[in-house]
């Protein structure tokens, strides 16, 4: 049978200070209010010694404040005690922020995005922590925590470039065919789209390599899509947006608005209507096929009926 020890207490009249101490103190270690003026804690729970520092600062300010053990005698008066302790509600809101921050990660930008990420997670431990007698609820939210700390990985993958300040200089498509192009493995958005339209418009012999890390690259391969690639991202522009200011592939309105919606994804800013569909079929693919050069057929089938689609 599970112990709990009660603390019993009355504070002292005009001591505003004191009072909201020992709320905040009593609320986020996690205690079960039986009635006002009585806060309950499992004896095994880390937090249980909160209970004797309560009853010392109390007394010493002149309240009244002692903790007893309380033994429940039957089941159901231990199971009376044990909803005073559950998170069902708190681990509810939780999962609503996670579904918000999911559907917000492509606008916010990397740095934005790990932020909101790193909020979930130091919420989800703060009420783990205080769930002493976990359930389904604390089930079903780590796993959407780790669902979502999957997205941030898929959608910012570790090692994103930082922008460059270099001028993006106009480039003689002829130099660069029948060549090994190199980025990094694991594609998301950008480096999806990049080695599509290298392939379809500026190197139809292209061959790729995927890096464990960018010192890996081989000789006398061209790489993108990573800090010190010779197509990477400059200033405002993603590197598919890089690889069309460089080949001069701008004035193609449907590589345009392909443009657009990778930037978003991939750096966030201004909303593109067809992002979230785009995002929704790479996210897809990205789940069912773990292999890049399977995974980037699969997404040149995607770009190719964009492409088309705008074309039209």
């Amino acid at each position: 049978m599970t112990l709990f020890d009660a603390l019993v207490l009355s504070l002292p009249a005009r001591h505003s200070s004191l009072r909201v101490r020992v709320w905040r103190t009593l609320k986020e270690t996690g205690c079960g209010v039986l009635r006002d003026g009585v806060y309950l804690m499992p004896q095994e729970a880390p937090a249980a010694a909160v209970l004797g520092k309560m009853q010392t600062e109390i007394n010493a300010a002149g309240g009244s404040a002692m903790v007893v053990e309380l033994r429940p005698k039957t089941g159901p008066e231990l199971a009376a005690i044990r909803k005073l302790f559950d998170r069902g509600a708190q681990y509810g809101a939780l999962l609503q922020a996670i579904g918000a921050a999911r559907a917000s990660l492509p606008r916010l930008g990397a740095t934005q995005a790990r932020a909101a990420v790193e909020r979930i997670q130091r919420s989800f431990t703060r009420l783990a922590e205080t769930d002493f007698f976990p359930g389904p609820a604390k089930a079903q939210a780590a796993e959407a925590t780790a669902r979502l700390e999957r997205d941030l990985q898929d959608a910012y993958p570790a090692g994103e470039p930082r922008p460059s300040k270099r001028a993006v200089r106009q480039l003689d498509p002829a130099a660069y065919r029948k060549r090994v192009w190199a980025t990094r493995k694991n594609l998301w958005v950008d480096r999806l789209a990049s080695a599509w339209l290298i392939r379809r418009f500026i190197d139809r012999d292209a061959r790729f390599v995927w890096l464990e890390h960018p010192r890996q690259r081989p000789k006398k391969a061209i790489g993108f899509d990573y800090d010190g690639a010779q197509f990477t991202h400059v200033d405002g522009r993603v590197t598919f947006e890089v690889l069309l200011a460089s080949f001069g592939l701008e004035g193609d309105a449907a590589l345009h608005a392909i443009g657009q919606a990778v930037h978003f994804l991939d750096a966030g800013g201004i909303p593109v209507p067809d992002a979230k569909g785009l995002e929704t079929m790479l996210r897809g693919a990205k789940e069912k096929i773990k292999n890049d050069d399977a995974l980037l057929a699969e997404a040149t089938r995607i770009f190719e009926l964009l492409y088309t689609a705008y074309s039209a």
